[in-house]
């Protein structure tokens, strides 16, 4: 396979592609093999008709029509990794005539890609930093966790207050009808205590026991299970029991049931340094972030509206799956959210608009100084490998179908990431936002050009395409 690469305007690549005849020619005789499973010729065994006989029987344009259409997603992507490109949004494939008897296949990719930046003055950078600073209502906060971790309930003859422990059961049902998971004995629910459903925590407060209740509730658009989500059950509920949370007192006894430590200054001064450790990382974290957006604020980058509006699909998508992946349903979500799914998409064009301008300008800091990968930085970023698999093989293995290069570039934008944080000074955040606040002529020339640079989109990005379809 051959690639060319021509760079048009807006952001955007078309890649032209040369498949070799005899690459076509094998792709085109598994098609034919492939079809031979689903005709018939008498003399033949089903699936062993030979794939000229299949042509005669199909015709030849159909056979080469199922050929590209298996083939064409696999050979995007390898005119993807030998051109060097990390596509944005959908691509637009051309593809010309279908190739005859001995030819090869020759299609063009116009597709979205990282926009170019011009980097400005970057050698001097201030960025705001925080300084953590652990609030002892937070190390309260983590010993208030731990009391409750080591409570105990104890049954009282009173009404149900929130946090009490209610001991119930209940049968509900849907349109008279019980369902899976309807019914319980001796269930424990803690009033006031978030994921408890609102219609029960208010039936239950002020009940005692043997009290019975009626509740209605009307399921949310994410329960699980899916054949639940927004239906409407009712539950008869009878309390049981009323059973109050006892919190052991904070003295040294509790440090030594509940730590390793002795005393509860101790445990005071253990639980600080944990706070202010995650604190330090969310500082560092944030300061880099900062700082390559302070790099990003000084460059010149165009960002085509169209490119924003594919990278906010892309992010979005990764959303759907990890949604997905938890058990909720994306659909259900964005019903909730009161917005189409195009809505949501738009919503996160602001996040896909600061991500390309990190990208931009992290790639041009590594155009500019030169940067550099070495593979014991691949296999370093690789970690333990998967399973058994020494990082070592599983970058040969990447290497052998080209996807080593978009680690590398991921590697890459890190390092150049550090760069920027080890030039970046430090100030007080108090400070920066006060600098943030004031206007210049060139914050206010940068942001008009930056609203410039966002053209509007020709046409809609199209979809991946196959002949026939």
């Amino acid at each position: 396979m051959k690639t060319e690469v021509t760079e048009l305007p807006d952001s955007r690549v078309r890649i032209a592609v040369d498949v070799e005849p005899d690459a076509v020619s094998k792709r085109v005789d598994r098609a034919a093999r492939q079809l031979a499973g689903e005709i018939r010729v008498p003399g033949f065994r089903k699936g062993k008709v030979p794939p000229q006989l299949v042509m005669q029987r199909v015709g030849r344009e159909a056979v080469v029509e199922q050929a590209l259409r298996d083939s064409l997603p696999e050979w995007y992507e390898r005119a993807m990794l030998e051109a060097g490109i990390t596509p944005i949004g959908d691509p637009k494939l051309d593809v010309g005539d279908l190739p005859g008897e001995g030819e090869g296949l020759e299609f063009s990719i116009e597709v979205g890609v990282r926009p170019q930046a011009e980097l400005g003055d970057w050698s001097d950078l201030e960025v705001g930093r925080a300084e953590p600073d652990v609030p002892e209502d937070a190390i309260q906060g983590e010993l208030d966790r731990l009391r409750e971790a080591f409570g105990s309930l104890t049954p009282v003859d009173r009404a149900a207050a929130a946090g009490d422990a209610v001991v119930i059961d209940y049968t509900g049902t849907i349109d008279g009808e019980p369902f899976e998971g309807s019914e319980a004995r001796d269930f424990a629910v803690e009033l006031g205590r978030e994921g408890l459903m609102e219609e029960f925590d208010e039936a239950l407060t002020g009940a005692s026991a043997g009290d019975e209740r009626t509740v209605g509730v009307t399921f949310p658009e994410d329960h699980q299970p899916e054949e639940l989500a927004g239906r409407s059950a009712n539950f008869a509920v009878t309390v049981k029991e009323v059973r109050e949370k006892e919190l052991p007192e904070l003295n040294d006894a509790f440090a030594s049931d509940a730590s390793e430590f002795e005393t509860l200054d101790e445990l005071r001064e253990h639980l600080r340094g944990q706070l202010r450790e995650a604190l330090e990382h969310r500082a560092e974290d944030d300061f880099r972030a900062a700082a390559v957006d302070a790099v990003a604020e000084q460059a010149t980058i165009e960002l085509p509206k169209e490119l924003v509006h594919a990278r906010a699909h892309e992010m979005w998508d990764r959303i759907e799956r990890s949604l997905a992946a938890r058990g909720i349903d994306p659909a259900a979500y964005a019903r909730m959210q009161g917005k189409t799914r195009e809505e949501l998409v738009t919503d996160a064009e602001e996040d896909a608009r600061k991500a390309l301008r990190r990208e931009a300008t992290l790639s041009a800091v590594a155009d500019t100084e030169d940067v550099e990968v070495s593979d014991s930085e691949l296999v370093e970023a690789l970690g333990p490998g998967e399973g058994n698999e020494a990082p070592q093989k599983l970058l040969a293995r990447l290497r052998e179908s080209g996807r080593d290069s978009l680690l590398r570039d991921e590697v890459r934008l890190r390092k150049a990431a550090d760069l920027v944080v080890e030039r970046a000074k430090p100030i007080p955040l108090e400070q920066a936002a006060a600098r943030e606040a004031i206007w210049t002529p060139e914050k206010a020339e940068r942001e008009q050009t930056g609203a410039e640079g966002e053209s509007e989109a020709a046409q809609k990005p199209g979809e991946l395409w196959t002949p026939g379809s």
